[in-house]
């Protein structure tokens, strides 16, 4: 991984703790972003519920921000600023969450530069989430960012 993306990534961990305080609790973390492929974990001790697997709510919540990540990213990289907000989501959840989940976003062809002309951004994201090397749930968002200013 580059240093950019390290450092990306880092302000992005930062971020979700500052602005998303349950992120902190959670302990979420952006891992990796390579190939357009971006990687995020929590542990699952603070998100257990009383079966001993991973909360619904908190395995909604690490694919939400992941595909908002992927979005703050890209923003990032293609040097442009909008707001990001979740228009639509859904999510399936396929198999109890037992070991340490991982939640993949994989990034599409999308032109990020629209917001520098003042246009709105909506992209489609299909967030996997994985225990081991099984997907245990997947998560369909559709986000929009806003032009700034």
């Amino acid at each position: 991984m580059s240093q950019a993306i390290t450092e990306l990534l880092s302000e992005l961990k930062q971020t979700w703790h500052s602005t998303i305080p349950v992120s902190e609790f959670m302990q979420i973390c952006p891992e990796s972003y390579l190939d357009n492929q971006f990687f995020v974990t929590a542990p699952l001790a603070p998100n257990i519920n009383l079966h001993q697997t991973m909360f619904a709510g908190s395995i909604y919540t690490l694919m939400t921000l992941t595909g908002w990540g992927a979005v703050w990213i890209n923003q990032r990289l293609s040097r442009v600023e909008g707001d990001i907000v979740l228009a639509k989501a859904d999510i399936r959840y396929l198999a109890p969450v037992t070991g340490s989940p991982v939640a993949k976003v994989d990034w599409p062809r999308v032109d990020m530069k629209a917001l520098a002309q003042g246009q709105r951004v909506k992209v489609a994201l299909t967030v996997k989430l994985y225990c081991e090397d099984s997907c245990c749930a997947e998560f369909e968002g559709t986000y929009v960012s806003l032009p700034v200013g």
